[in-house]
């Protein structure tokens, strides 16, 4: 059963003049077959036929009138929500045979329509194809299936019962209880584990686009990453840092690839570490319940790392930052070393932050054993 996902997912969009850049990266039709190639430009090749996907993957193949049953012709009373790429419905689909069914009858799954948007909107559907398809990880929404029929793209998902994180982060009310110190950890301990992964295969994938409303949970509350338009191949051989094209929405994104940072910091070079600082970001909004960028809060509190920072540089005014929904309920030195670990995330230089295997091991040390 969904919790209150139809009208709470508009609630995390970023506002129009928020989004750093929109140009899309996909692997080459060799890596899709498996191979190791990173991606050659920015602007990729997008030339792949439905019959190479097909031969490349284990994606059932749908057809537009399929998804238009199994949604029931996208009825308004299905819809989930929208990302950054398309409109996403709830659907029913034979869990054997994958064929559409009724509803009620058979296991629930997400498609996402993308956007029409000419060659853009195939980039972005491509990348989802090209990269999430081919990894299967606990803490990935797995990716069941397309459409690819004349201008209709579609994305068929697993259903993610308890819709985005954020929702219940930021949100209160009959839908959102606040969570427990203990489901925040376990929270952010997925979602490292699944950016750790994306680092640690070969050719290592840069995620490009961690924000909390990429960030799905099941109905066990696992956190699951979902969307990967802004996805492309890490740095191989000689070269230092991936592809520079426009990435991740303001207010996540590492100050080396932000334009309007100072010229000492803003080397437009992407790496993993980028990566790392938009966890810290995310990891500071689970802590705190704030949104990483609020305009509706006093002045001095609009971006959550600048108001964020001087208390977590000051142990004892580090609880000052967590939220105040807790109550005070949980354990004071773990909440000290979350702090700690959080600022070493969002440090200004990418050397300086670690890397995702080591965020994991210190959320599994910091974890409340006593739940």
């Amino acid at each position: 059963m969904g919790i209150c996902w139809s009208n709470k997912m508009k609630a995390e969009t970023p506002p129009s003049n928020a989004g750093v850049g929109s140009k899309y990266v996909s692997r080459d039709a060799n890596s899709l077959s498996g191979g190791t190639g990173a991606s050659s430009s920015s602007l990729p090749q997008t030339t792949s036929t439905e019959g190479e996907i097909l031969r490349s993957s284990n994606l059932k193949n749908f057809t537009f009138n399929e998804l238009k049953l199994a949604t029931r012709n996208f009825r308004p009373d299905n819809f989930l929500g929208e990302d950054g790429s398309g409109s996403i419905f709830k659907a029913w689909i034979d869990e054997r045979t994958l064929a559409a069914a009724k509803p009620g009858t058979s296991m629930i799954v997400a498609v996402k329509r993308i956007n029409h948007d000419g060659l853009q909107g195939h980039r972005e559907w491509q990348a989802e194809i090209n990269y999430i398809s081919q990894f299967h990880h606990p803490h990935l929404v797995k990716l069941l299936g397309f459409c690819l029929e004349d201008d209709h793209w579609l994305l068929v998902y697993e259903f993610m019962s308890r819709g985005r994180m954020g929702n219940h982060i930021f949100l209160s009310g009959t839908c959102f209880q606040p969570l427990s110190w203990s489901l925040r950890m376990k929270l952010a301990l997925g979602a490292a584990k699944g950016l750790a992964f994306l680092h640690a295969v070969e050719p290592q994938i840069i995620y490009g686009d961690f924000n909390i409303s990429n960030i799905l949970l099941d109905v066990s509350y696992d956190a699951k990453l979902s969307d990967f338009r802004l996805a492309r191949d890490g740095p191989t051989g000689k070269k230092s840092h991936a592809s520079t094209c426009a990435m991740g929405i303001y207010g996540y994104t590492a100050p080396e690839y932000l334009a309007t940072a100072p010229e000492y910091l803003a080397t437009g070079r992407l790496t993993a570490k980028s990566d790392v600082y938009s966890f810290g970001v995310v990891f500071l909004e689970i802590l705190s319940g704030r949104r990483a960028i609020d305009k509706n809060r006093p002045a001095g509190q609009h971006n959550l790392v600048e108001w964020a920072k001087p208390y977590l540089t000051n142990k004892r005014r580090i609880f000052q930052i967590i939220d105040n929904r807790l109550e005070g309920q949980y354990p004071h030195e773990q909440a000290q070393k979350a702090a700690g670990l959080a600022l070493q995330c969002i440090a200004l230089e990418p050397r300086v932050r670690p890397n995702m295997d080591k965020i994991v091991e210190a959320l599994k040390q910091m974890q409340d054993t006593r739940g």
